[in-house]
Formats: structure tokens, sequence, C-alpha cells
């Protein structure tokens, strides 16, 4: 059998690019296959009358200069391993969060700062407060000492084990351990326990309850070390530079082609069946796809199936992507926002809208007097399925939602629907169809009281059929994808030969 490739990686989204470009690198053949014609999955961008719009993510970790701040500063590693540079800028406040009952919230790359703002509002949880955050601080501690590889290498293990046996052991406790819980054994007073599920909710789609406090101590305690950055140019450097990264060391990419199927045979991946009907043999496979989506339509073998109801599935998303005058963005406006009207509806869809401007940061995304605005909120492909795709009522009825919107985000915008010059807007329709992802979900999530080590890892019921995104450990988000295709890397290149050496 002649292989196009050592590795094959179905999707250019950050898992898989990421994990093309480090086997790539220590000389491990891949071809990405990617059915659009541009890297990157909902971390790409696009332009519309000189507006570039990041298609979805623009709150990034990990690209601190400085190696001893942040707990998996990948970004700033992986870039480094390949010889290249994203400049990036920092933000000082990761999230505005605008909540009930004129709840203000600015977190400030300065913790001591953001604690202040809770201290003021809660006096009598102060100790509370101060205590909660600090179990965070111990979980980055841990993290932060621990060198970045798969949790299915033995190898790694036995190296980070045999290395670091206190805090390996202290870490594996905390994986049982619930970000929402946590905070209630210090704290009891009902807002701001609200606010702290927000927390959880801004990013992991969650309560805090459901959150594990590993997951919470990455995400809400590296912000003030290794901080927020967005890359000038906007979210879409990231897949263009790891796709040069590929390229640089010999890899392919071919856009524009879809992988139908998955070829198994004798319960072992071999290659991929593309949309044209040709076939692609490789050593291994890597699907960036979603579990439901590797399992259930790219294999299309009952005895892989993976039931919806195994993991819960996250939501998707309605998009707005806004190009306005600059009079929309007021004096001293943050660039990333979270606004909640009603405590009973925030984790309902559209019950919180997303918001950022990351023209504030990054002039180069809007023309001279002009801004760019991106709002979502949670939103499920069952709501609009009863509309025909591109017919007037679907636009009609995707206007009339963006209207109601607007009209919420006026609370912190003034004046926003008389300055709108550009309007592109995406359904979970959308979503789906663009990314291939099963009814458009940001993924799955695990039921509450799951360890976070139940989240499916790189290696599948399949062999040689690897898995990265956020179907796999550690989940959501771009620096959590980022990890994963690490991890995966670690994993083939180390079975084929090519130890991954430590970021």
């Amino acid at each position: 059998m002649k292989h196009t490739a050592d590795v094959i990686v179905i999707g250019a989204g950050i898992g898989g690019l990421t994990a093309a470009a480090l086997l790539q690198e220590r000389g491990i053949s891949t071809l990405t296959v990617e059915k659009n014609r541009y890297p990157g999955g909902s971390c790409a961008s696009f332009t519309r009358n000189g507006y570039v719009f990041d298609a979805g993510a623009s709150v990034f970790y990990g690209f601190s200069p400085d190696d001893k701040k942040g707990t998996l500063n990948l970004h700033s590693r992986i870039f480094r391993r390949l010889g290249l540079e994203v400049p990036a800028v920092p933000d000082p406040v990761q999230i505005h969060y605008h909540l009930p009952g004129g709840l203000e919230v600015p977190v400030y790359y300065e913790q001591e700062r953001f604690l202040g703002e809770l201290f003021r509002r809660f006096p009598h949880e102060k100790e509370g407060i101060r205590r909660f955050y600090q179990e965070l601080e111990a979980v980055y501690a841990l993290l932060s000492a621990l060198p970045a590889g798969s949790l299915e290498d033995p190898v790694h293990i036995a190296k980070v084990g045999v290395g670091n046996p206190g805090k390996t052991a202290a870490l594996a406790l905390k994986t049982f351990k619930s970000m929402g819980k946590t905070a209630r054994k210090y704290i009891t007073d009902p807002e701001l326990l609200r606010f702290i599920d927000m927390e959880s909710y801004s990013w992991a789609v969650q309560d805090a309850v459901s959150t594990p406090l590993v997951n919470a101590g990455i995400c809400l305690a590296d912000r003030h070390h290794g901080g927020i950055h967005y890359p000038l140019g906007g979210s879409g450097v990231i897949p263009r530079a790891l796709a040069e990264g590929i390229e640089k060391f010999g890899g392919e990419l071919l856009y524009g082609r879809e992988v139908q199927r998955i070829i198994v045979n004798k319960g072992r991946a071999e290659g991929v069946v593309l949309d044209n009907g040709e076939e692609l043999y490789a050593r291994a496979v890597v699907s960036n796809a979603t579990v439901w989506d590797t399992c259930n339509r790219l294999l299309g073998d009952d005895r892989y199936r993976v039931p919806e109801g195994r993991f819960l599935r996250a939501p998707s998303w309605f998009q707005m992507y806004l190009g306005v005058r600059s009079e929309a963005v007021p004096a001293g406006f943050h660039v990333h926002h979270i606004l909640v009207d009603d405590w009973q509806r925030y984790d309902e869809h559209g019950g919180t809208i997303y918001l950022s401007a990351p023209s504030i940061l990054d002039r180069s995304l809007a023309p001279e007097g002009r801004h760019v605005v991106h709002a979502f909120v949670t939103d499920e492909t069952v709501r609009w399925e009863h509309l025909e795709r591109g017919s007037d009522a679907y636009r009609q009825a995707k206007e009339d939602y963006a209207d109601k919107l607007m009209q919420r985000i006026e609370r912190i915008m003034p004046g926003l629907r008389e300055a709108v010059e550009v309007r592109v807007l995406g359904t979970p329709q959308t979503h789906e169809r663009y990314l291939n992802r099963f009814k458009g979900s940001y993924g799955p999530l695990l039921h509450p009281g799951q360890n976070v080590l139940q989240k499916p890892q790189n290696r599948t019921a399949v062999k040689e059929l690897y898995a990265v995104g956020d179907s796999t450990f550690p989940g959501q988000g771009v620096i959590a994808v980022t990890y994963s295709g690490v991890s995966c890397a670690s994993c083939i290149s180390r079975k084929l030969g090519k130890p991954l050496e430590y970021l």
C-alpha cells in the first residue's frame, strides 16, 4: 500500500493544524484535508467591505512573550518551535460583565484590581472571595509546573510522575473537584455565586457546579499570569501561521476537498475517501471533527457509534458581525463584554450576549473612523430548521432576531443601530454547514459529576485513528484545542519513533 503521507489530518481547525505542524517539524509527513478554501475552522477570519471579522473566538490565551507567565503558554512556544512570529497585543481586561441588578465587573489582568471590584460589591464575602480564587491559583501553580504532553503516553506520564510526584498526586486529586462546589465552600451570597456561574458559563457554556475545577484553574487563573492577547490581523493569523509552519517543513494542505469516509481495515484506520472518490492512505489518521461526526458519520460503522446522549451536547450559535461608525463605541469601552438581562434566562438560548470589538486593540481590522463588532448568543439548529435556507422567510427571521439583539446591546452601546454600515448574520445552520459540525454544536460537554479525565482523549476505538479538537481533553476554547493538538502530536510522534520534544 502506498502512503500519501505518514499522517492524514481531517480538518484544518486549530487542533488539527497544531498536530500537523508539530509532527511535520519532527520529520513525520502530513497531509491536512480541509473542505473550505482557508484554514482555521471557527478560528478563521473573513472580510466584508474593508472590515476584518473574527469568525469565532477573539479571547486568546497562550501568547505571553515570557514563558514564566502562563500555565500553558502554547502559542508562543509553538510558533517559536516553528521559527515563526505572530505578533499579539495584550488586552488589559479579559471580559467586562454587565449583569442584572447593576452588577458591573471588569476582569482586569491585575488580579488584585479584579478582586477589588468584587470586594467593593460584596464586602461581606471578602474572605470567601480570596479563598476561592486562591483555590484556582493552587491549580494554576500545579499545572504551570508540569510540561504539556499526552495523558496516553506512558513515557510522558512516567517522566512527569517521577519528576513531580507531589504535584502530580495533588493535581490528580483536584480533577475530582467541581468549580461551583468549591466556590460554595467559601461563599454564600447568591448574587456572587451567580457571578461565578457566569465566570464558568462565559467559556464552558455550563454553570460552575458542572465545571471541573482543573479547567477553571486554567482559564480563570492563567488570565492573571499569561494574560489575554489579541493577534494583530485578527484570529485568522493563527491558523495561517500554523499552515505556513506545516508547509515550511514540507507538509501539504489540501483545500476545497471534503473527507467522506475514513478507511478502516480489520479495526485499523488506513486512510480516507474524498468527496471526488479519491482514496488517500496513511500510517495514521487524525480527525478534527466532533466525536459524533467522526464516529457516526465518517466511520459509519455501528460498532463505533457514539450515542448523542453519552455527553451533553453544547449548543450552537447565532452570530452577528457588524461594521460600525466609531461613535457607536463609547470612550473607554473594553474589547470583550458579556450581557445578561435576567438571571432566570442566562443559560437559555439567547439569554447571554457575548460581544467583542477587537478593532479597539487592532485598528487594521476596520477602515478609518470605523470599528468591527461581533456579537453572538447560544442557539440550536432546531429553532431554524423549519425555514428553508436562502428563502425570504429565513432571511427575514435572521434580520428580526438580529434587531432584537442590537436593541439589547444598546444598553452598553447607545445608538448602535444607527451606526451600522455592514451587517453579516449566521445561524446554527451556517455553523453546521461551514464547519461540518453535528447540529452546529460547540462540542461535547461532561455530565455533572463526571471527572474531567472522562473527556475523550486522543486515541479512539479504532487503531491508528486519533482525535483532536473540542471533543477531546481538555475541551472547548482555542488554547484547549491547541493543547489537544500538542498531546496528539506527542502520542503519534513517539509511536512513529520520533518523539516530540517538550515545548
